[in-house]
């Protein structure tokens, strides 16, 4: 897995025990017991470096517990328990939010809210009120390799078109043009293309933003990179792993921020960085972005000490903020005071990251609920590997989803 993850994780529910004997509740000297959770990191340090900084807060004793497995899952079935987290990365979900589960964090970030990055913010944010602090910025983008490009005389591309037409000339018996995940895409790119498109998921009125021609027709040319055969499929790491790329099994592959240094270690300047091609006239670079939050939960006990908790961790402690961001893989701190001034981000193929990603960076919204996400995917997923009608599967994903945004109007 990767260290930060844009699309909720799918799978069978499964609540697992807590990490130790120590549930947190038991109070403690000079103030509460609290418990926060973590989903399990892949970067070495991540793990010392959380319970570094919940070891230095003196006003409660904090647990952490570091979770493996279905994380998502595991916490929405933690909540609805007396015995979930005080505190715990999450979205968090608008089922959540509407649920009452969560508490509204609004009142931390009263000095500070404009200093947050507002495509981070932005699906934390309900009916004007804050349920989740960002922790970082993570991104995706299209790395490419500088020389196989120059030697196959291809530009990078800056469109759709372009975008197949490279992975098509780039691709050789020992090398495809365009790695985007061991399914082709469809569980990786989401919304992305939509974007590029021009077009929206959900857009800022809460309203259905693709019922139009044009979703149907983008979604359509992600069908001839699968024809084609220029899709590297099958590859021994997905996606969120950049080794198909630094291994030479691919020209172009489509992942994360966190991947960079990595690939800079092994590859020095030969690469490059790309948001996702537009597409068609009214089309825009596309760069999604998302991280989990601090969130709290409302029916703990602890609230209170809880807030308080987050608000020294996540607003007032900028040295972790900027650690966390920085030491332990590669993403942007969620603080744009932070992002700013951080050396790292300032040069060379960083540098250029973080300007695609204040550009062009969209997170999906909070409206998107796991039901369209869910009916998207699928279809985009038959589009691609089946070569399913793209006007049918857009018109089957339209409807649910205007079924998902009246429900949660109601």
């Amino acid at each position: 897995m990767s260290r930060r993850r844009l699309l909720a994780a799918t799978g069978a529910l499964a609540l697992t025990a807590a990490c130790g004997s120590d549930t947190g509740r038991d109070g403690a000297a000079g103030g509460p017991a609290l418990d926060h959770w973590y989903h399990q990191y892949g970067e070495a340090g991540a793990e010392q470096a959380v319970r570094r900084y919940a070891s230095a807060y003196r006003k409660a004793r904090v647990t952490v517990q570091w979770r493996p497995g279905n994380y998502d899952q595991q916490t929405a079935a933690a909540l609805l328990t007396r015995n979930g987290p005080d505190v715990f990365e999450g979205g968090p979900t608008l089922d959540q939010i509407r649920g009452g589960q969560v508490a509204d964090l609004t009142d931390l970030l009263e000095d500070v809210r404009d200093d947050f990055h507002p495509a981070v913010l932005a699906p934390k944010t309900y009916e004007g009120r804050i349920y989740g602090i960002p922790q970082v910025i993570d991104a995706q983008l299209l790395y490419y390799r500088k020389s196989l490009l120059a030697d196959a005389g291809v530009r990078p591309p800056a469109s759709l078109d372009e975008l197949v037409d490279a992975a098509r000339a780039l691709t050789t018996r020992d090398v495809k043009g365009l790695f985007l995940g061991n399914d082709g895409g469809a569980g990786v790119l989401a919304g992305t293309p939509l974007r590029a498109a021009g077009l929206d998921l959900v857009t800022a009125e809460g309203e259905i933003g693709f019922d139009d021609p044009r979703a149907a027709r983008t979604l359509g040319k992600l069908r001839a990179l699968h024809t084609d055969k220029s899709l590297l499929l099958g590859a021994p790491t997905d996606w969120s792993d950049p080794s198909a790329f630094t291994q030479g099994l691919t020209a172009m592959q489509w992942t994360g921020l966190w991947a960079l240094p990595l690939i800079e270690k092994a590859l020095g300047d030969d690469f490059g960085v790309l948001p996702f091609p537009a597409d068609g006239a009214h089309g825009r670079p596309a760069v999604p972005v998302g991280a989990y939050g601090a969130a709290v939960s409302a029916h703990s006990g602890h609230t209170e000490a809880a807030k308080a908790y987050v608000k020294w961790l996540w607003v007032e402690r900028t040295d972790y903020q900027e650690d966390f961001a920085l030491s332990y893989g590669f993403h942007i701190p969620a603080r744009i005071s932070l992002a700013n001034k951080a050396t790292p981000l300032t040069e060379g193929a960083a540098a250029g990251a973080v300007r695609l990603t204040t550009g062009y960076g969209a997170a999906q919204p909070l409206l998107w609920t796991d039901r369209s996400r869910t009916a998207y995917q699928d279809a985009l997923s038959r589009i691609i590997t089946a070569g399913a009608d793209p006007e049918t599967q857009v018109k089957s994903v339209v409807a649910t989803t205007k079924a998902e945004l009246k429900r949660v109007r109601s």
